[in-house]
């Protein structure tokens, strides 16, 4: 089993990281809105396309390829996801299509009177869904308030909102804007004795931990691998009595079981084969030899190796940070609280737009993003509308001297 991390050799799988700009090495720092894929994904798209693209149920040779080809898939996407059972997890087009879907069918669930709770941390997709349906259900929608200082959730506040007429609570692992680590497991417990359901989104967090559905309780969990090394393919795991009782909305002919009826259509099937090639490349990453066999060991060994480089990248960063002129990053900054939060940092610099940083490192082939990010509830409770903020994410094919170079670049801009 491998012991330790090699950057280097893992960004040699990124035909991407050989893109230049003006002669100097594209520096990916936009990770956080889709990450690069390894050549293992592409390949394994190509080779879906090329020797068995044939749509679901078909008796002859590609279409049984192709339904073989799907079966590993959703065991794959169960390990990741930290399920034993292959049959609750389903693709679809994304996680916001799956968040419309699901809320749509949990909402026929709700009557006049009943509360959910959204969290003023979340990216839209998992709020919006949740207002949207609210109101189409005549249900009141309860909002958890944030710790600006830190970008924290207020869990006073959560635990004052909850009630016996709470029916869900929609959180996050992880904030896209401020990186700040939401504790899961404490939410849950509070939900459940509240008699609410958790609905779970991992999209930012699913790169850089493990996910661990089964050991946090959580019923609903979803994650979109573009941003683990995957293509554009959003995976839900539910709790099986909610995958397969809950009033979906299909066509007559797919199955009434979990998870075809909450896969509509046909699916992205060259798509879902490069989820499978991303989630085996993450286990690759932890084994020599092919051992450790069990994929589910791997991944937890790999998330362990690139979360203790992740977060010495992001100690150089922060640290960095603090000495460029004017700068106010937006969340956890103490060292010793590193583990509370994954390394994406937002910050706005005194002076200057987000538009404006952005553009400077765009200019000397540092890609990054300035704006809400999607997470608009977090940028307008802490006042930063319309403009937002400059965001980077730090990801395992990311190096030290990346950093380097973006911190040079910022001192140039406040340098005048």
């Amino acid at each position: 089993m491998t012991t330790s991390f090699d950057p280097d050799f893992c960004r040699k799988n990124f035909p991407a990281l050989e893109r230049e700009v003006d002669g100097l090495p594209a520096v990916y720092f936009d990770g956080p809105a889709g990450s690069q894929v390894p050549r293992s994904v592409i390949d394994a798209m190509g080779a879906y396309l090329g020797g068995c693209n044939a749509n679901h149920g078909g008796h002859f040779l590609t279409s049984r390829e192709s339904d073989a080809m799907l079966a590993e898939a959703h065991r794959a996407a169960a390990d990741f996801m930290g399920s034993a059972d292959a049959d609750l997890v389903a693709f679809g087009a994304n996680m916001t299509t799956l968040t419309f879907a699901l809320s749509r069918a949990l909402s026929k669930t709700w009557k006049p009177g009943d509360e959910v709770i959204v969290s003023r941390s979340a990216h839209d997709a998992n709020f919006s869904p949740w207002v949207l349906a609210a109101a189409d259900a005549g249900v009141t929608v309860n909002y958890v308030d944030i710790r600006a200082e830190d970008c924290t959730l207020d869990l006073d506040d959560l635990a004052a909102k909850l009630s016996s007429r709470t029916r869900l609570v929609a959180i996050a692992c992880a904030s896209n804007f401020s990186g700040t680590i939401h504790p899961v497991e404490e939410i849950i417990a509070l939900a459940h004795a509240a008699g609410a359901l958790v609905y779970v989104d991992a999209v930012h967090y699913a790169p850089h931990a493990p996910l661990e559905v089964e050991r946090w309780g959580c019923d609903f969990l979803v994650c979109s691998a573009y941003k683990f090394f995957g293509p554009h393919v959003g995976l839900l795991w539910g709790r099986r009595e909610w995958m397969e009782e809950l009033p979906a909305y299909k066509v007559r002919p797919a199955e009434n079981t979990s998870p075809d009826r909450w896969m509509t259509g046909t699916q992205n099937h060259e798509g879902i084969a490069g989820t499978l090639a991303a989630i085996d490349y993450l286990a690759d990453l932890s084994r020599t030899d092919g051992e450790p066999a069990d994929r589910r060991a791997a991944l937890l060994r790999t998330w362990e190796l690139i979360g203790e480089y992740e977060r010495l990248l992001l100690r150089q960063l922060l640290a960095g940070l603090a000495g460029v002129k004017g700068l106010k990053v937006w969340g956890i900054t103490d060292p010793e609280r590193e583990r509370e939060r994954v390394p994406t940092v937002s910050f706005t610099i005194e002076g200057y737009t987000s538009a404006e940083v952005d553009l400077h490192l765009a200019a000397r082939g540092i890609f990054a993003w300035s704006g809400n990010f999607y997470a608009q509830p977090l940028s307008e409770a802490l006042g930063l509308e319309p403009d937002g903020a400059l965001r980077v994410g730090l990801l395992h094919y990311n190096t030290s001297g990346e950093v380097d170079r973006l911190l040079a670049a910022l001192d140039e801009l406040v340098g005048g």
